[in-house]
């Protein structure tokens, strides 16, 4: 995945809260709607790369956060195990 540089973002006006690793498709996209004046038809290629790559981030948080649950479970166990036999 392309990493974006910080003053690509403040040049091209990118809202803080949408600086992630999939800023690099949102200037596209928006330079795109704004030719295109909004047509919720229009710039469907990179309304739906953008939209694939939140999801794919998303996902790969939510797997991330599963593991350090399980992590978090697996050490937990072990020290009530602990316990038990004191």
């Amino acid at each position: 995945k392309k990493i974006i540089v910080t003053q690509e973002l403040v040049e091209n006006k990118v809202p803080s809260s949408y600086r992630d690793q999939c800023a690099h498709l949102l200037n596209p996209l928006n330079k795109c709607r704004q030719s295109e004046f909004y047509l919720p038809w229009k710039c469907e290629n990179e309304r739906y790369s953008y939209k694939k790559c939140e999801y794919e981030l998303v996902m790969m948080r939510m797997l991330l956060m599963l593991k350090m649950r399980k992590q978090h479970e697996v050490k937990n166990y072990s020290k009530r195990k602990l316990m038990l036999f004191l």
